[in-house]
């Protein structure tokens, strides 16, 4: 799940495949194929990395994200476990040191992932997760950065902030709630940046603001988003990042995020033209070996600099839970890959 667009793609070319070349057999789940490709793509059996440059880097965040694919999945649980000790591990470096700087998306996040594994975000990685960030929540209602290379918190932060808060025992403050349904768009979509005119709705800013209103009480605004959100899916049931552009090639980081809103908001027609999409990306039988059950971002093909994150979010739109009741309770271990001959 972003905080900040990355873009980064090297290419490794491969076919993509046709549909007679399935990821999956009739007992697999495209999910956890996907989920099990993933769980073979942690660096060091605990970590993922973001490639840029040519070089790949540890990126806490997409770790977690990797953490919400396994628990969606239900499946790779023990990889999980060592993806989460080294988000603890590491936890200062990714929300900052709760003093001089806190980052709201980052404090967000990380107490997701706490609850998600069942662990107790008041003490993940030594520290007080839901208590710093309710400490970046200003009298606007806004979760905001605190730090000296400026505030970038927006409405992924304040998404994920509620959701992450709803979860405790204190609930989502009600001038947060409050905030983020007020930046809706006169159109029903949910901008990425906060305070900018005109309003512009963003896809990926909308499946996130309409899954943290449906959790805390705003059922209606969430169902107006969630309208706006598939009135820019296109005929094959993927959607592109930002306005949703028909004119703009769908990709699976996007399709994943708003195929999880669909199916928390109960748009399961919607949310099954997402998963098609989806799993039309899928390496299959077809493809090479070490590739099979990852998910392309869109039509080009398997490329090394973007699958994995492509992967990580196209897999919550497979049909798992929502990010509110997400958790990686009852998985198994297991790290599926495709049946191929």
């Amino acid at each position: 799940m972003k905080l900040r667009h990355l873009a980064a793609v090297v290419t490794a070319a491969t076919l993509l495949v046709p549909a007679t070349a399935s990821a999956t057999t009739p007992a697999q789940r495209s999910a956890d194929v996907a989920a099990g490709w993933l769980a073979r793509q942690l660096a060091g059996g605990d970590h993922l990395e973001t490639v840029f440059g040519g070089v790949s880097y540890p990126d806490t965040g997409l770790t977690i994200d990797g953490i919400f694919a396994f628990a969606s999945a239900g499946v790779a649980n023990t990889a999980a476990g060592r993806a989460t000790t080294y988000v603890a591990t590491n936890l200062a470096g990714y929300v900052g040191d709760g003093v001089t700087e806190s980052y709201a998306g980052a404090t967000a996040k990380a107490t997701l992932a706490a609850e998600v594994r069942g662990q107790d975000p008041a003490t993940f990685g030594g520290a007080d997760l839901p208590t710093r960030l309710r400490a970046l929540l200003a009298p606007s209602g806004r979760f905001s950065d605190r730090s000296q290379y400026g505030d970038y918190s927006n409405a992924f932060s304040q998404s994920l902030a509620l959701i992450a808060l709803d979860r405790t025992p204190g609930g989502a403050p009600a001038s947060a709630v409050t905030f983020l349904a007020g930046t809706q768009c006169a159109d029903g979509g949910f901008p990425l940046d906060f305070g900018v005119t005109p309003c512009v709705g963003d896809t990926d800013s909308t499946a996130m603001a309409a899954q943290a209103l449906q959790a805390t009480g705003r059922p209606g605004q969430a169902q107006q988003g969630l309208t706006w959100l598939a009135g820019k899916q296109q005929a094959n049931g993927g959607i592109s990042v930002g306005t949703g552009d028909p004119a703009v090639a769908p990709n699976a980081n996007t399709t994943g995020l708003a195929g999880q809103a669909f199916r928390a908001g109960l748009r399961l027609a919607a949310a099954q033209k997402a998963k098609t999409f989806l799993t039309g990306l899928q390496v299959g039988c077809a493809g090479v070996a070490a590739n099979r059950g990852a998910i392309a971002y869109d039509a080009t093909g398997y490329h090394a600099g973007t699958v994995v994150r492509a992967t990580t979010q196209a897999v919550l739109g497979l049909g798992g839970r929502g990010l509110a009741q997400l958790t990686s309770a009852g998985s198994s271990a297991a790290e599926p890959a495709p049946a191929c001959p």
